[in-house]
């Protein structure tokens, strides 16, 4: 799963692409078919989905790719409940899908976030994607 220069914006619906920096801040696009521009400034707060976590119920946090991951090998057993479903269907799904979520601290609102992530990002092509390997040192010359 390739989520490389996705963010999402505090404050704003939906998911948007990286696609260049200023100097007052980033240039977004909109995800969906309208391809919108958006510039942000140095104080909008953008998440990117690579560096998003969950809380854990123990000491660890849960990756929001581990996630993804787990919700798209378990899609053809395990549906996938509508984002906009009770808050117990969510959380039920969700607790099948990662059962050691911290049940306090994982909110409805940040289940239905994810979920209706997933739905988006599912229909995508970098979703079949494999994630770019970060460029290691190159190795001297001998």
């Amino acid at each position: 799963m390739n989520l490389r220069g996705i963010v999402s914006v505090t404050g704003k619906p939906g998911l948007y692409r990286v696609i260049g920096q200023n100097k007052a801040g980033f240039i977004l696009e909109t995800m969906d078919g309208l391809k919108n521009k958006l510039i942000t400034n140095a104080s909008t707060k953008l998440a990117t989905l690579e560096d998003i976590t969950v809380f854990g119920d123990q000491e660890e946090d849960i990756t929001l790719i581990s996630i993804l991951e787990k919700m798209k090998a378990s899609a053809a057993t395990n549906t996938v409940p509508d984002p906009k479903a009770d808050n117990k269907i969510l959380r039920n799904y969700f607790t099948s899908i990662v059962p050691n979520h911290d049940v306090e601290r994982v909110y409805a609102s940040d289940i239905k976030k994810i979920i209706s992530w997933y739905v988006f990002l599912a229909t995508l092509p970098l979703f079949d994607e494999e994630a770019p390997v970060a460029n290691e040192e190159a190795e001297p010359a001998s």
